[in-house]
């Protein structure tokens, strides 16, 4: 679960924020402001990257993360999210006076006691909730809640294997003893066994037994259990519920076969950056843009050019944008407009294109050709006879 949780936010920490013009449905070039201080440094000696980590670490434990600022308005504060409330009300129809739905009124910041410390309006607070809670509407689930039964049960077998350790590595012993034994003498056999052949540094040492002491095993050892592939099961459910994929955080099941050859690593690895990480970097833009308005016609974004985990996304953007160059040149050369090629290149929609009424010389007529023995008049086109005005001079 902490392996998930740790490649979940060091992916999510190496981007850096950004303004975005958004206008019509089309975003444009990012760029930045002294806006952006305030995610930058969020308080002091911390860095975007230790902001995003923290927002990521509660999401995944609380399914929420809240946000907001100082009364000096420089610093961001984190509000301990099992303190905090969400405050709704409901909305009421006012023909019929009957209720049909919840408003958010706010967030209520309890202290230890339990009593209200603050109150916040819901523009005073980035709300980051990854992940919708089926039973409202205004709060987050976090993705280890359906995950309880695996990991408690991972947990058990964990202490499974402590157990046989501290058992001498064995499974269970049962010692039988023939009729007649009195009970001090069972009592200093068990006591001298207890002490010589337990805890894992008494594993595999000689037993020796006296007359009338029989030692049978009973219980499963780790290949009975199929305790590999009982674990390395609920781990990949684990991974799963977290949208990382298991070659990825590095679990057993994922390090046998070809899962880790070049072409199923880079699927997964996609899969990871574009299934889990671009969906988490747009949901915390739209929570901290409550704290930090963007410019008119932009919207709070992010900037992965320098995420080194995406440099392949980078090369196979690189290969896209030289297919739309080769695209742009041929709708060009062919006589459409430039400006509504790139419209339709940039869209995908190719209806926008107008056409100059202008070809290609390959598609223009020819001369026919010149019959071998012609004379060399011969190509020139007939031109009809005019009448000439005599008051006319040479034209």
């Amino acid at each position: 679960m902490w392996a998930c949780i740790t490649v979940r936010l060091l992916i999510f920490s190496e981007i850096r924020f950004a303004f975005q013009p958004y206008l019509a449905g089309k975003a444009g070039s990012l760029y930045g402001t002294q806006a952006l201080q305030l995610l930058e440094t969020p308080w002091a000696q911390a860095t975007t990257g230790d902001l995003l980590a923290r927002m990521e670490v509660d999401a995944s434990l609380y399914g929420n993360s809240y946000w907001v600022k100082s009364p000096g308005g420089d610093q961001l504060i984190r509000l301990t999210p099992s303190m905090v409330d969400i405050a709704t009300t409901d909305a009421i129809d006012p023909i019929s006076g009957n209720p049909y739905g919840k408003v958010l009124v706010g967030y209520l910041l309890r202290d230890d006691r339990g009593h209200i410390a603050a109150t916040f309006l819901p523009n005073e607070v980035a709300h980051y909730k990854p992940l919708a809670d089926p039973s409202n509407q205004f709060r987050g689930a976090s993705w280890l809640g359906s995950l309880l039964p695996d990991v408690i049960a991972d947990m058990d077998l964990t202490d499974y294997k402590h157990s046989f350790l501290q058992n001498a590595a064995t499974p269970n012993l049962v010692v039988k003893f023939a009729p007649g034994i009195s009970q001090e003498a069972f009592n200093a056999f068990r006591d001298k066994m207890e002490s010589a052949h337990t805890g894992p540094q008494a594993g595999f040492k000689t037993l020796y037994l006296g007359g009338g002491a029989d030692v049978q095993t009973v219980g499963s050892n780790f290949n009975d259990l199929a305790m590999q592939a009982v674990q390395s099961a609920g781990e990949t459910r684990i991974a799963a519920a977290a949208g990382v994929p298991a070659g990825i955080v590095g679990l057993a099941e994922a390090l046998r076969g070809s899962t880790l050859n070049a072409g199923n690593y880079a699927a997964i690895r996609r899969r990871f950056s574009d299934g889990t990480m671009r969906p988490l970097w747009r949901s915390a833009m739209g929570a901290l843009q409550t704290l930090v308005a963007p410019p008119g016609g932009s919207r709070l974004w992010y900037d992965a050019t320098d995420v080194m985990f995406l440099q392949e996304d980078v090369k196979d953007a690189a290969s896209i944008r030289s297919s739309d160059a080769m695209t742009i040149h041929t709708l060009i050369a062919a006589g459409f407009f430039p400006e509504t090629v790139i419209t339709a290149v940039s869209t995908g929609d190719y209806s926008v294109l107008k056409h100059t009424g202008l070809v290609s010389v390959q598609l223009q007529h020819t001369p026919a050709p010149v019959p071998a023995g012609a004379t060399e008049d011969f190509d020139e086109p007939h031109l009809p006879d005019v009448p000439v005005d005599d008051d006319q001079t040479d034209s």
